[in-house]
This record gives structure tokens, sequence and C-alpha cells, in this order.
């Protein structure tokens, strides 16, 4: 029995395999059918819209003898590799984007494999199409003629577009832009462009006109939405001319004259006509119809009017003239003509200019002298000024304007008849600014109006202006930042404030003063605008850091302005971080921080950031971390008990003294030290149930502790104020009278006290605390054992909390020369109220046994490590 070998189940089948190596099966492809998203991509098919990074496909297969099966997928060399096959899980991934109108199939191997044998099938995936491609013109844009005769109806193009998409996305539809205001229409599905019915062409009116044609798919689905794809190109529509508009004359009405010293032969005027078919004019042909009375002549081929006269022989001062232009056809036959009017007019010679006049005759320039912002529509009167044209009539009449910088002055009047005195007005007072302008000249300009000469004349207005006091002061700036460090000496300068007046002579002079809350410490020099201290200032940047006031400019008449000054005291650092006490004592318990803390007086950072550190600890300098930007302390993390401490001193006393160094970032540094005193205790583990492990958790945070008890007591509060209602109201119902009597209760017996100590059994456990009650409100008393000593106690006030029992342990004695301890897990006092004793329950006696044993305990350790 001992040589016969047992084979399990396992074993069986590792033996039975290794039997059938020798029968290894390919692996295979399921076949799934075309509208299959996994299988071997058979008859597959893709839209071209699909995004790329798509997940399209799942190959799936299997081998026959359960091996694990890898997938592959490959394309034919040269080919551009669409996708990517994850070859554990078979999973087809899009990598390129699919074009439709570029290849419509794709051809790619797929492969199987187990790690011994491998398949692989040639698919075909076929790209479907998507409406992704705008229809394109074949044939436009295009520029075609067409003669303005044709016949309304007519067809003129036939426009030819092409969607390469399928299905409707691949059809056409024409359409107009603007098919209501063009003279076109198009058929929208053979795109023939004809003329509208009940339209014409004009070339005299449009020789061109520019079709836009529209051509729209009939939409589909492109990344899943309905699109519709359009494009538009434009066809332009020279229109040809033909011979079927008359003569027209260019540039009337006409109007010449003949002047006294005209001489016969003279050309007064000349007409000029266009044939109206302008795209392919004839020869225009002038002649008089009527009004000419034979003293004018005019030529045929130019248009040339000339006089055949002399001037003084005319019987009229007005011809009106009417001419024929004639169209000249190829046969020299006269054809289609206009007919316009020329208006000769006989006139006396314009010979004589406008002519300006002073006080002793013809003067070209006037000069003033005058103050800087006159009155408005105030008049010149220091310029005398005449103007004249000694012709008559038309050739009399002429306007005046002055041409200046600006529009300060105006002229009156502006239209003259011969002859007028010049006025000369102020329009705009506060340009005539002598700080900006020191004299002003001007040109004053007379020009006919009506003769063909246009003569003119000019001359020259000079004003020499005088200045006033017309500005205040004004400074460079709206206020002025300065920056001082604190420790400069008294009479350092601040800032330099500058304010320009640009007033001449004693105007433009300035001088500065100083005012406001902030300029007490401060002083000004009066002409040049130093700023600077006090010469008994002295800055500090903790006392203030900021002073604001105002400095004033003022010229010798009293007009002033204001600026804002700020002065910022910077900060130095000298002072140095300092602790409230050089001698601190803290209580720490296992696994709680004690923090100390420093202040630097310094009023910027980082001047008045500190950090802490420890410079030496005894009886060891490895047992404490200290965070430098709080100054918190705790153990090391390996500490975790009081065991672990007496291991590493080997001494039985808890008590450290650390040198704690606070030092601030400031330039230069300063730093200053303390000793800390650091008694280690361990926190005791309450047998309170739920309680006590409750007030074990919550040991650090005393308004929890308060907040759970004051919930307690106010659900006592409501179930007590229902059960009185409830009672009165069955008292009121049932109509009975009670008797008035006087109840009198045998006082309470009273129980000491015994608690379960872990360390040691008191001597006499009902003398071991007190509780004294004394006629005031009750209060609370927040204190964090493990916080810095530099933190005041917070005090709030609070609802009654559960009275004491009668007689409680009186407290342990006092031993003479020791520091009261305080205790560490418990972070609150309750001082009850003398007067009313709440009803006093289960949970409220197991609450103070608690809290009593807490202290019982600490005051024990204290005892036993003095004995």
């Amino acid at each position: 029995m001992k040589n016969v070998k047992i084979l399990h189940l396992p074993q069986l089948f590792v033996f039975v395999q290794a039997c059938f190596a020798q029968a290894d099966f390919a692996p295979y492809f399921y076949d799934n059918g075309p509208y299959s998203d996994n299988g071997n991509l058979a008859l597959f098919s893709l839209s071209e819209d699909t995004p790329v990074g798509t997940q399209i496909y799942c190959l799936n297969g299997t081998d026959p003898e359960r091996q694990e099966v890898m997938y592959g997928l490959s394309f034919d060399p040269g080919s551009k590799e669409y996708f990517r096959v994850d070859p554990k899980s078979g999973n087809i991934t899009l990598v390129e984007e699919l074009d439709r109108e570029k290849q419509d199939s794709i051809d790619v191997l797929v492969s199987i494999t187990d790690g011994r044998s491998k398949v692989i099938e040639r698919v075909t995936i076929f790209v479907m199409d998507a409406n992704d491609e705008k229809p394109e013109f074949q044939n436009m844009p295009a520029i075609i003629n067409v003669l303005e005769t044709t016949v309304s109806g007519s067809s003129i193009y036939s426009v030819e577009a092409l969607d390469r998409d399928t299905g409707s996305g691949g059809s056409v539809t024409y359409y107009l832009q603007n098919p209501q205001s063009t003279l076109f229409a198009i058929n929208r599905h053979s795109g023939v462009l004809r003329i509208r019915a009940g339209e014409t062409l004009d070339y005299e009116k449009t020789k061109t006109h520019f079709v836009t044609v529209i051509v729209k798919d009939g939409g589909g689905t492109f990344n899943g939405k309905e699109q519709f794809l359009s494009s538009s190109a434009t066809l332009t529509v020279n229109v040809i001319d033909a011979q079927d508009t008359p003569p027209s004359f260019m540039g009337t009405p006409y109007f010449g004259y003949v002047y006294e010293v005209s001489s016969p032969g003279s050309e007064i005027f000349t007409v000029v006509a266009k044939d109206g078919d302008v795209g392919n004019p004839n020869p225009i042909s002038y002649s008089f119809d009527d009004g000419d009375d034979g003293v004018f002549s005019i030529n045929r081929t130019s248009g040339h009017i000339t006089l055949l006269t002399f001037p003084m022989y005319l019987k009229r001062e007005i011809f009106n003239i009417k001419v024929r232009a004639s169209e000249v056809g190829p046969e020299g036959r006269l054809m289609d003509y206009g007919v316009a009017t020329v208006v000769i007019r006989v006139v006396d010679l314009n010979n004589n200019p406008p002519t300006f006049y002073g006080e002793k005759g013809p003067q070209s320039m006037f000069e003033l002298t005058m103050y800087e912002h006159p009155a408005e529509g105030e008049i010149l009167r220091g310029l005398k000024i005449t103007v004249n044209d000694s012709d008559q009539g038309a050739n009399a009449k002429f306007n005046l304007r002055l041409i200046g910088p600006g529009r300060m002055l105006r002229v009156v009047p502006q239209t003259v008849l011969n002859e007028a005195q010049v006025t000369i007005l102020v329009e705009d007072s506060a340009a005539m600014d002598y700080e900006k302008h020191h004299f002003l000249t001007y040109k004053l300009l007379a020009v006919e109006i009506d003769t063909p000469e246009r003569f003119s004349a000019t001359a020259d207005i000079v004003i020499h202006l005088l200045d006033t006091n017309d500005n205040a002061p004004k400074f460079s700036s709206e206020y002025y930042i300065a920056r001082i460090p604190e420790n400069s000496p008294g009479g350092s300068n601040v800032v330099s404030v500058t304010a320009t007046d640009p007033d001449s002579g004693p105007w433009g002079e300035v001088k500065y003063t100083i005012y406001g809350s902030g300029a007490e410490l401060f002083l000004i020099q009066p002409s040049s605008g130093i700023i600077y201290t006090q010469p008994w200032a002295s800055l500090d940047a903790e006392v203030r850091s900021k002073y604001n006031f105002y400095v004033k400019a003022e010229d010798t008449e009293g007009k002033y302005s204001l600026a804002e000054v700020f002065v910022t005291v910077l900060d130095l650092n000298d002072h140095p971080p300092a602790f409230n006490d050089n001698f601190l004592e803290k209580t720490m318990v296992i696994g709680a921080p004690v923090k100390i803390e420093a202040v630097d007086d310094d009023a910027e950072v980082p001047n008045n950031v500190i950090q802490y550190a420890i410079m030496k600890a005894e009886p060891d300098n490895n047992i404490f971390d200290i965070n430098a930007d709080t100054g918190e302390i705790v153990l090391k993390s390996y500490i975790k008990s009081m065991a672990i401490i007496q291991n590493i001193t080997k001494q039985s006393d808890f008590t450290w003294s650390l040198v704690v160094q606070a030092r601030d970032r400031g330039q230069p540094s300063f730093s200053t030290t303390a000793v800390i005193k650091i008694d280690i205790t361990e926190a005791t583990q309450l047998n309170g149930g739920p309680l006590g492990s409750f007030i074990m958790q919550s040991r650090n945070k005393p308004l929890q502790i308060l907040g759970m008890l004051a919930g307690v007591i106010s659900l006592m509060v409501v179930v007590t104020v229902i059960i009185s209602t409830a009672t009165f109201m069955r008292n009121k119902k049932s109509n009975r009278i009670l008797p008035n009597r006087r109840v009198r209760r045998r006082q309470r017996k009273q129980n000491n006290w015994n608690f379960k100590n872990p360390f040691k059994t008191p001597e006499a456990p009902g003398e071991r605390f007190r509780v004294e009650e004394e006629e005031r409100e009750p209060e609370v008393t927040v204190e964090n054992v493990n916080y810095n000593n530099n933190v005041s106690t917070v005090v709030r006030q609070w609802p009654p909390p559960p009275c004491a029992p009668s007689l409680p342990p009186p407290p342990p004695p006092y031993v003479p020369g020791e520091r009261q301890w305080a205790v560490p897990t418990i972070s609150a006092t309750v001082a009850p109220r003398p007067k009313k004793k709440p009803a006093i329950t289960g949970q409220d006696i197991m609450n103070k046994a608690l809290v009593s044993e807490l202290k019982m305990r600490l005051e024990q350790k204290r005892i036993q490590r003095h004995q």
C-alpha cells in the first residue's frame, strides 16, 4: 500500500491533457452575420462620419481546447491603416478618418491564434455614405453675353452642379438668391436660367447683371444629425446694346455769356450729345431749331456755338436757342434726335475785384491788441474795415469769409453787394487763450459769387492777446504715493509734489501748503513742493503705518487746486518675538499636542512671522517634535504609552524641560527663548459605558460634552412639562377639587460615594471631593490644558447643569509648594445653581462619577510621586 500513488482529479486532468497534446485544433471566429457588432467582421459596414477613437467592433472567437486566444488585424502593404485591435479583448477602434468619396471599402486581414495555430481571414468593410459633401458647380462661375432685345421667358444659360454623396444627399436643387429683385428665374430641377416672364433687358439701365445661384442637396445624416449642404456661385450676364435709344445731351442745362468786349467769331458755348445706344453709338450732327436770331452759328460736328456780330448790335439781353442733336446712320441718313435749350446772356464786363479799405485808404493788414477771453458776441471795435466792389449788378456781389484757427471769430455781413462795413465778432471766448496763442492771425477773404472770373481779395488780421490770471495751479497727479522707513530721522524727505500754473508773471508763481488729519508729522517747502518729516517726528509702523493728507497749490490771487498724499511707513524688523513668560508649565496627554505662542510686535510680514524650534530637551532630546509655524509640541510618532517613555529615560519622573526658540523671519532676524516644563501623562480609559467612551473621545472638545449634557437636561424638562400638562388637563376634565395641603418630605438619606479606582482604593472615599454651593449664576469655564498659557480663559454662560449628589467626597489635601494640576482629559468644570436643584437621574450620577474618578486618579498619582 505504500507504493500505490493515488491521482487526484486535477492531476488526472493534466495527465489526460498531456495524452492528447498531439491533437491541437485551430481556433476559429464566430460568424454572427452582417448586422452583429462582434464576430469576424464579415460583411461589416461603417458610416464615414464615425468619430476617430470610436470602438466599432469586437472580434470574437474561441479555441476548441479552450486555450486563451489572441486577436490580430493587418492591412495590405501600402494601404492606409484605419483600425487598431486590442489583442486580448478583440475590441477594434477607428484611428483614421473615413471618406467614402475617396474609398468606399476597406480590405482587412483579421487573425485569431491560440499560441500554436493562427487563422487569418480577409474581410471587406464597407464605408457607408454620410451627407458630408457640398454640391459643386461644374460650369460656374461664368460670364455670358445676352442681347437686350432677347424675348422674355427665353433660356439664356444651363447651370450644372454635382454632389458626390449618394441617396438624398446626392440630389441637387437650384435656387436664385433674392429671386424677387432679379430679372431672371431658374428651373429648380434642371438648372435652366431664363428671363422672367414680363421682364426685359435694357442696356441703358443696367449693362451687367450679377446672378447668384444657390444649389442645395436633398439632406442626409451627418454625425447623427440631419444636415443640408449648399453652395453658391455667381453668373455674370453682360447685356449687349441695340440701336433703340435717341441721343442725349451731356451736362445740361446750358448757359453761355456774351461780354461787352466779345468780337465776331468768339466761341460762346459748346454743347455735347451722345448716342443713347452707348454699346454701339452712331455719330452726332448738331443744328439750330429756333431762337438764334441769325446772330449765332453752331458747328455740326463739334457743337461749338460762335458769335456772328458785335455785342452792341444784339437786340436782346437773353437768347433761348433750341439745339438739335441727330444720329447719323451708316448711309449718312439722319435718324433719331434729341433737343436741348442753350440760354445765352449778354452781360457787362467784370473788371473790378473787391478791395479792403482802412481809415487811410486801401489796406491789406489790420492789427489789434486785446485781453484774452473777451465776452462772447463782443465786437472788435479796434478794427475799422470797409470792403468795396466798383462793378454793378451781379458783378458787384461777393461773399466774406474769415479763415483762421478754430472758430473763435465770426464776420458779418457774409454777403455784400457793392460796399459794406466789416464787423468782427467773438464767437468762442474760451479758445482765445493767451497760454495757447500769444497772437492770432486770420485771413479776411472776399470772393465774387456770380461772375465767371470770381475775383477775390484778402486782408490779414493780426490780434495780439494780453494775459490774465485765468488758470489755477494744476498738480502733475491727482494723488501721490510715498513710502518711508520707520527708522527715518526727523527732517527726512518723503515725496516731492509738482504743480504748474500756465499764467505768466506773478500769476504763474505757486505756493504749497499741506493740511489734514494726517499732516501733523510732516512739513512742505512752500516753493519747491518737497514734503519732509517734522524734525521731532518719530515714525513707527507698529503705532501707525498709513498717513494721508492734502497738499494745496495756490497762486498769488488765491486760485488753487488740491492733491491727496498717501504715505506708508515701511515696517522694519525692530521687535524680537516675546513669550508672555520665559518659564511655562504644561501638561501633555499622550496623543495630544501642547501649544506655545510668542508674539512679535512688528507690523508687517515677514517681520512678524515666527518660526519655532526646540533648542534643547532634558532628560532626552529625541522625544519631542514642534510645528515650526504653529508652535504645537507633540511627542514622536512612535511614543504611544508611558512605558515607552520610561524605557527611553530609565526614570520614573515624566517631567521634561524644553528650551524653545521663537525666531522671526525679518532681516536681520531676532529670536528669544523660553523654558517649557512639560509633565507627560496618559489618558485614562473610563468604565462609563457609551457615555464614558463619548467623554474620552471628546476630551479635547469641552463644548461638545456640555452640549450633550444640555441636550439631555432639555429633553428631561420637555418630558416633565408634557407630563404636568397632561395631568392638569385630566384633572380639569374630571372636575376634581384637590385639597390644599402642605406636603412635608423626609430628608433623603445621604449616601457616601464609592468609586472603583483601578490604581488604589482611597482611605476615605466619602471625604475625597466636596462641591461648594454659592449664590451665583451657573458658569462654564473652558480651559484647554494643553494650550499656551498666553491664551486667556474663555468664559461662557450656559444653562444650569445637573446638581451633584449631597455630601460628595471632599477634595484631596493640598500639598504646599506644589502647583495645581489641571485635568488633562476634561476641559470644563460645572458650578451648579444652589437654589433650584433639578432631579438627578442615573445618567447624571454616572457623569459626575466619571469626572470625579479622573480627578481622583490624577491626584493620587501626584501624591504618590511626592511620597
